[in-house]
């Protein structure tokens, strides 16, 4: 058999059938509208977290909990307690340090065995409010292939774990209790059988309308168009028993890249609640992503009921959290999705740009048009940069290209976009060609020659395999700052000291450096490394250079030119002097 042939009988559509939509000529989603946002529940804390290489420790988890609650979340899934002990110890810690605020409800997941119910309710004792997520799986194939159970015996599985969590529930009178039940693999069990299971579980918890069950109908693999989803879940609302008495919950994944689209309509065939992750980290190709949803409802004037402003901090938090990256094209969040390289593009932008502006200073609510910019980065801390002759099609005029051949300075792709608007300026008040030694000098006068310019006068570094200890003078005008931190790196040590010593929220974005080549040396003698940094210092971008005889010395240095180009000042008192530059 040739490589060819061996191929083609490896890649065998036959092997798979379409999934068998439900018959439903009389839908109604196709003609609603989203108009106020769902009821939104986190499972960054156990559906996320599962799904990570490494799975959060205790202290990631506390910090990705707060983020959470900074956000706005209500309700968060905050672990499997009955399944690990690590997740056991963190509900703990939550309820015994009193880190819940009233508001909010922690969730946790048990399957509906007797032991891990009992365990859970042990795990949550104490708790202001709680819901109890309780599920099995109903699916055919479950059913068949893994339980070896037909349609009785695993409704009857979940009859008797609300049984169980109701009995176990009435012994903690002081807790406010909210059950929640899960058919898991709801979207490939027959649409007439899942809601049999979920009316008989409603019966057992008898809810009422001021406290009402949850039923989740999870899309555990995506198998189908979003549109059969809406089918099932519209379908679904029209049959279950006591519809007034119960929230209509989601819970997508992403196998067929169509996470977000299925809630989206889900929501319009009459669910109430999203369950989801920031940034859609989970299970194979993630769960549905709730930064996603909520700015798409954002974009349309509905209010997501979440604080997404500051999405340079939500992106560090849950990417320090859970070692993944953020991809640059990723909707609203991504690196570049405020980004044009394309003439015609800047062109348009530019000239909406300029009408909005008009626009906003006779009325701050005045709709937003902009073409190619669905929302206005502002919102999200970040700001529209025209990348002008600075990717494939520079051309030999390309500032970076310059820079690095003339100057032996490297710059990254978003100092690039950070820098050439200075350039560009440049160009259009000669209107001229601008040299090389003029590039070079409006590079110096941006990021180095600096008012107010801060410089380290010395510092130590203790390194350990788990943390690195920094000690630091820097030289602020007549007088010296001394500061000390510990952190995963010298940067991260760094950046925590300055958020302590100074009123600014600082971030670190992004981060490159190098060795300066003999060009560059020529031109600064005591200068042997250049770093570049950007920043997020008060929900605002800030790109810092720095160059030192080392690169570790360059890297402080460049935090410090990022942190004077926004303003933030240090004094002798540890205090920061903001002023507008």
């Amino acid at each position: 058999m040739s490589s060819r042939q061996n191929i083609n009988h490896r890649f065998n559509h036959k092997k798979y059938r379409a999934f068998t939509p439900i018959q439903k000529p009389n839908r109604r989603w196709p003609d609603k509208q989203i108009t106020q946002a769902p009821l939104w529940c986190s499972v960054d804390l156990r559906d996320g977290n599962q799904a990570l290489n490494e799975p959060m420790n205790p202290a990631q988890k506390l910090k990705m909990f707060k983020l959470l609650l900074e956000t706005g979340f209500k309700q968060i899934e905050v672990g499997f307690p009955a399944a690990s002990q690590t997740d056991f110890d963190f509900v703990r810690q939550l309820i015994e340090q009193q880190l819940i605020p009233d508001d909010v409800s922690i969730q946790v997941l048990t399957q509906a065995r007797e032991s891990l119910i009992t365990r859970t309710f042990e795990a949550v004792k104490g708790a202001h409010s709680v819901i109890i997520h309780l599920y099995n799986s109903t699916s055919t194939i479950q059913r068949q292939q893994v339980f070896n159970k037909n349609r009785e015996e695993i409704k009857s599985i979940a009859t008797q774990g609300a049984v169980w969590v109701k009995q176990h529930a009435d012994k903690q009178p002081d807790t406010q209790w909210q059950f929640q039940y899960s058919p898991e693999s709801f979207t490939a069990t027959e649409i007439d059988y899942a809601a049999e299971v979920c009316s008989a579980v409603v019966d057992i918890w008898q809810p009422t309308e001021q406290q009402k069950v949850i039923l989740n109908l999870p899309a555990t693999v995506e198998v189908a168009t979003p549109n059969v989803y809406a089918d099932q879940i519209e379908w679904f609302v029209d049959n279950i028993s006591q519809r007034n008495c119960v929230t209509i919950s989601l819970h997508t994944h992403n196998d067929r890249g169509c996470g977000v689209a299925a809630a989206e309509l889900g929501v319009m065939a009459g669910a109430d609640r999203i369950e989801g992750t920031l940034l859609g980290n989970g299970e194979r190709t993630g769960n549905m992503d709730i930064v996603t949803m909520a700015m798409n409802l954002y974009s349309q004037g509905v209010n997501p009921q979440l604080n997404l402003a500051n999405m340079d901090k939500i992106i560090s938090v849950v990417e320090s959290c859970t070692q993944l990256s953020v991809h640059p094209r990723h909707p609203y969040a991504g690196e570049l999705v405020f980004a044009a390289f394309s003439g015609s593009h800047q062109d348009a932008i530019n000239k909406c740009l300029a009408i909005d502006e008009k626009k906003r200073a006779l009325d701050p609510n005045a709709h937003w048009q902009v073409a190619y910019l669905p929302i206005d980065p502002k919102d999200l801390g970040r700001s529209y940069q025209q990348v002008i002759r600075i990717n494939s099609q520079s051309g030999k005029g390309g500032v970076a290209y310059i820079l690095e051949q003339e100057h032996g300075v490297k710059i990254p792709r978003w100092l690039q976009v950070d820098f050439s608007p200075h350039i560009q300026r440049q160009a259009e008040q000669t209107e001229g060609e601008v040299s090389s030694e003029i590039i070079w000098e409006i590079f110096q006068q941006t990021y180095l020659r600096l008012e107010n310019l801060m410089q380290v006068n010395n510092y130590t570094l203790n390194r350990s395999d788990r943390s690195d200890v920094l000690d630091i003078n820097i030289q602020v005008g007549d007088t010296s700052v001394s500061m000390s931190s510990q952190g995963k790196g010298v940067l991260d040590a760094f950046i925590i000291a300055l958020n302590e010593n100074t009123n600014a929220d600082i971030l670190l974005i992004d981060y490159s450096e190098h060795a300066l080549p003999g060009i560059a040396k020529a031109k600064n003698e005591q200068a042997n490394a250049m770093a570049y940094v950007q920043l997020s210092i008060n929900n605002q971008r800030y790109a810092g250079v720095g160059i030192s005889n080392d690169i570790v010395g360059a890297s402080l240095n460049a935090v410090l030119n990022g942190l004077s180009r926004s303003g933030v000042i240090l004094n002798s008192a540890n205090k920061a002097n903001l002023t507008t530059v």
